[in-house]
Formats: C-alpha cells, sequence, structure tokens
C-alpha cells in the first residue's frame, strides 16, 4: 500500500501525505453485488487512520480536523467503510478517495464574515411598507366621536 496523497487546496497549500503505515484497513465480507462471490471474498473494505497521532497534519490542521469530523470519530480515529464494488481492490482505492476528500474538505478554513449594510433602497422600501400596513390597521377602526 502507498502513501495517501492529498491534492493542495484552500487551508493545505502544498497538499498532504498521510503515510502507509498510519492507515490501518480492515476486511470483512460486503453485502451488495457480487454474486456468490459475497459469500467468499473480504471484499469490504475499513479505511481507519488516527487523526491524534498523524503526521500528515500540522497542530492547526489537526485541531480544525478533530474539531469538524468529531460527529464522525471514536476517540481520535477516523473510519471510513467502502463496500460498493465486487473487488476489494476497487473498495481500498474507493476509500482511500473518501478518506483524501474528508480530509481535504476538513481543513479548509471558514470563509471570513464581511458586515454588510441595507441598502438605502431597500430601507425606503421596508418604511414604506410599514406605513402603509400601519395606515390600513388605522383604516379598520371606527371613527373618533369628536
Amino acid at each position: 500500500m502507498d502513501d495517501l496523497q492529498i491534492p493542495p487546496g484552500p487551508g493545505a497549500p502544498r497538499g498532504m501525505t498521510v503515510p502507509a503505515g498510519e492507515l490501518v484497513e480492515q476486511f470483512s465480507h460486503a453485502s451488495g453485488p457480487g454474486g456468490q462471490g459475497v459469500n467468499t471474498a473480504d471484499s469490504r473494505v475499513q479505511l481507519s487512520l488516527d487523526i491524534g497521532t498523524t503526521t500528515a497534519l500540522t497542530e492547526a490542521q489537526r485541531a480544525l480536523v478533530l474539531e469538524r469530523l468529531a460527529t464522525r470519530l471514536a476517540g481520535t480515529v477516523l473510519t471510513i467503510s467502502a463496500a460498493e464494488h465486487r473487488s476489494q481492490r476497487r473498495n481500498r482505492t474507493a476509500a482511500r478517495e473518501r478518506l483524501a476528500i474528508l480530509l481535504r474538505e476538513a481543513v479548509v478554513p471558514a470563509p471570513t464574515r464581511r458586515p454588510t449594510r441595507p441598502t438605502r433602497g431597500s430601507q425606503r422600501r421596508r418604511l414604506d411598507a410599514k406605513r402603509e400596513r400601519s395606515e390600513v390597521k388605522q383604516n379598520r377602526k371606527p371613527p373618533r366621536a369628536d
């Protein structure tokens, strides 16, 4: 098994490389396509990576990934399962691709919010609508006896 290469993107300008020794693969029987081979072949792949100890992430990236993927983690271990293909090799590839996508999306920094103000036209329309609504309600009242 080779190292997992994650292409460059926001949050990881030089990309990332997860060493093969940090990835743990387990194989088991998969349900789904495969016909008679389903009962004999261990084609489902479970790919695990310990986010807390991996050397692929910087400390800032690690904190971001642990926060964003907290619901998917067991402790600090991220596990991906793949069983959609008949062959173990294709499921291994699919699991590695999914892991790469998850990690790349998890390290993307949050966009900064730029405060905006309502336009002059939108403020005018809002006040006009309030005036009209007020008039409608005033016209429902019975006339005052002065």
